[in-house]
This record gives structure tokens, C-alpha cells and sequence, in this order.
């Protein structure tokens, strides 16, 4: 086992591909080792390297809304009238602090997200 910092794309598709090789290994064995090893290596390469902006608040809403099979009439409950789910999902209306907060619990959206410029 012979392990080197990720400093440049190709040695992160090295160790992506090393990783593959090595992925259902045992752990407390060599490759198991190995494989832990490479797991924070590239894990520490990619998050200084692929950052991944955070969704805009609106699609994420919309993203959400798709997975649990709600409705605009279901997001209602949440928010208020019809109409005003209407205008939050055409970005016609800004979210609130309140509107923010009640989002964030029905949906498991973080605030983080919510509370963005769109």
C-alpha cells in the first residue's frame, strides 16, 4: 500500500479509481486500511477543489415538493393561501422569516438554502 497526497486532478482519478477497486474491502485489513485512508484524502481533495453551490431556494422548494408528492394545494397548508404558493414558486413573492421557517420543517430544506437571493 503505497499512499500520496491528492494534489492534482489526475492523481484524484488515480485514487477515484484505486477507491473503486478497493471499495468492498474488509476493514481491518490491508486494503480495508487503504480504502479508509483514500476515503479522506478525497473527501479533503474535493472539498477544496469541487465546490458545489447550493441550490437556488425556489427549485429546491420545487425539487422537494416532486420527491414527497405534494402539490401546490399541500404547500398551501404550509404557507398560506393558494395563490400565495402561486407567486412563491413563479418568484413573484419573496419567502418571509416565518415562511422560511415553516418550509424549512415540512420540507427538511435548511434555512441555509431558503434564506438565499433569488
Amino acid at each position: 500500500m503505497k499512499i500520496t497526497p491528492i494534489k492534482s486532478e489526475s492523481d484524484y482519478s488515480a485514487a477515484l479509481e484505486r477507491l473503486e477497486v478497493i471499495f468492498d474491502s474488509k476493514s481491518s485489513t490491508e486494503e480495508g486500511d487503504e480504502l479508509e485512508i483514500l476515503s479522506i484524502l478525497i473527501d479533503r481533495y474535493e472539498s477544496r477543489h469541487h465546490f458545489i453551490d447550493m441550490p437556488d431556494p425556489i427549485e429546491a422548494i420545487k425539487f422537494r415538493m416532486e420527491q414527497m408528492g405534494m402539490k401546490q394545494k399541500d404547500l398551501a397548508q404550509v404557507v398560506g393561501y393558494k395563490s400565495r404558493v402561486s407567486e412563491i414558486l413563479n418568484k413573484k413573492r419573496k419567502l418571509n422569516l416565518e415562511m422560511i421557517r415553516r418550509l424549512s420543517a415540512a420540507l427538511r430544506i435548511p434555512t441555509d438554502v431558503l434564506i438565499q437571493e433569488y
